[in-house]
């Protein structure tokens, strides 16, 4: 394919971003639901070839990556554990509200049992990158109901490092020690990970600490996508190992290396919501716009209740809670790894995760921007309370 090709289709994609980004600046919102849109209203009126659509894809991972590298940087590990602890009943709370819901709409729509357990998945599942994106945007990086965003996303990551080899193993009819093994592989690799993270993080901070940014740019760039890479083939989120690498450094070389990977995360950050809208076939949504359509709004307001929930017992009040809730909305890439596991049993999955995906992806942003307003509202819909005389 000509080089010139290449650039010239890469070129079109960036600029209309570009100009979708400044749309969204002026329009004072989030600019992720565009980025989405735009992907849409692009892989309808072109169709882009092998080469350009490959480095989007990996783009697209590369960005999911490093917009969790980012989140890790804003946290100590002792604040995570902390976090963690403080969580645990509103990540048990959120596995209740949001799987039950994809199981009994698969069981509603006919799947086989294995399609109703992976739509559970997808409905489960808090896109993080998303999160953090709207985080970073938004501002809200430093706020008190954010280590409660962070610790139920960090929970749900736990939850799939035993979820996805079982259902895996499952699916290729793989033997009871088969599951075991890869359950074990998983649990092992983030547990190894999580503790190097807490009891080496200040021995990496200071190796990769040198006076040349050139240098540390490259180091810490290195190490992320190495550690992301090997959580991905033990079946662990390559994300999620990304973001225990920015808990793991601190101090100055946190503040040097945020400085330094921004620029290329805004980047990637806005090819990898694009790649959604791309991968979205129009053709398939009429078939699925009602189920995925109801189906968002229920886990909507289920993933809102568990974000509120979890800003209330922290003791935050009503407009962080509105924005801990409509942060947890959207759903992303992972929902969409789960579905393309079951195509070959339930060939709706996909479609379906996909609009769903993109309609969470859209009301999230959109409602995390409007906690103001729906404060007020709230505030005065709420009853007096009576003193006692």
């Amino acid at each position: 394919m000509p080089l010139g090709q290449i650039f010239l289709e890469l070129g079109l994609v960036i600029v209309v971003l570009a100009l979708v980004g400044r749309a969204a600046g002026r329009l004072g919102i989030t600019p992720i639901p565009l980025y989405l849109l735009s992907g849409i209203a692009l892989g309808a009126v072109m169709h882009l070839s092998d080469a350009p659509e490959e480095f989007i894809h990996i783009g697209a991972e590369i960005g999911a990556v490093l917009l969790l590298f980012v989140l890790g940087l804003e946290y100590t590990s002792q604040e995570l554990r902390d976090n963690l602890r403080a969580n645990r009943r509103v990540g048990l709370l959120d596995l209740a509200l949001n799987v039950t819901p994809g199981v009994v709409a698969g069981w509603l729509l006919g799947l086989p049992l294995m399609g109703c357990v992976l739509l559970g998945g997808v409905t489960y599942l808090t896109s993080s990158g998303i999160a953090s994106k709207v985080l970073s945007d938004l501002g809200r990086l430093g706020n008190r109901e954010t280590p409660v965003i962070l610790a139920v996303c960090v929970i749900e990551d736990v939850v799939m490092a035993l979820y996805l080899p079982v259902v895996a193993a499952l699916l290729i009819g793989g033997t009871l020690v088969a599951v075991g093994v890869n359950l074990l592989i998983a649990l092992f690799a983030f547990g190894a990970a999580f503790y190097c993270a807490l009891r080496y993080g200040p021995q990496l901070s200071r190796l990769l600490n040198v006076p040349s940014d050139e240098t540390l740019l490259l180091g810490v760039l290195g190490l992320v996508l190495v550690v992301a890479g090997i959580a991905d083939q033990l079946k662990v989120s390559a994300a999620i190992g990304a973001f225990l690498v920015g808990i793991a450094l601190s101090g100055d070389v946190a503040h040097r290396a945020r400085r330094q990977v921004e620029p290329l995360r805004d980047l990637f950050a806005a090819v990898f919501f694009v790649f959604f809208g791309l991968q979205l076939d129009v053709a398939t949504v009429p078939g699925v716009l009602l189920p995925a359509t109801l189906l968002a709004v229920i886990t909507a307001v289920t993933k809102f209740l568990v974000g509120w929930t979890g800003a209330a017992r922290a003791g935050v009040q009503t407009r962080g809670r509105i924005r801990a809730g409509a942060t947890l909305i959207p759903r992303g890439e992972f929902s969409i790894l789960i579905a393309g596991l079951g195509l070959g049993i339930a060939p709706t999955l996909g479609p379906l995760a996909a609009v769903y995906v993109l309609i969470t992806a859209v009301i999230g942003p959109v409602l995390a921007r409007l906690d103001a307003p729906l404060a007020r509202w709230l505030d005065r819909a709420r009853p007096p309370v009576r003193r006692a005389s």
